[in-house]
């Protein structure tokens, strides 16, 4: 059984990276710059890293449940082959 393994491309990984560097530095210059008080520029950066970690760990978490998803399937299926070669009489 040959389970297909999805694999980013590097320029993918480089370009997703890539983005993400550019909003989080044109999301940090916007807040620096905009013309409100400390208080507010708190608020809107603290919010902003909130919303940034929060992103990375659902994605974390989202993966890592399709990566045992994905174990438990494997598993299951072995066992299902192991007792259907077993169990089937074999025809001659």
């Amino acid at each position: 059984m040959n389970i297909y393994e999805n694999q980013n491309s590097k320029s993918f990984y480089n370009m997703a990276w890539i983005a993400f560097g550019i909003s989080f530095i044109g999301m940090t210059l916007g807040i620096v710059y905009l013309q409100a008080d400390l208080a507010t520029k708190g608020f809107l950066a603290m919010s902003y890293l909130f919303t940034v970690t929060s992103a990375f760990t659902l994605s974390k978490v989202v993966r890592d449940k399709h990566e045992t998803e994905k174990f438990l399937t494997k598993v299951e299926t072995a066992k299902t082959e192991k007792f259907l070669s077993e169990n089937t009489p074999v025809l001659s």
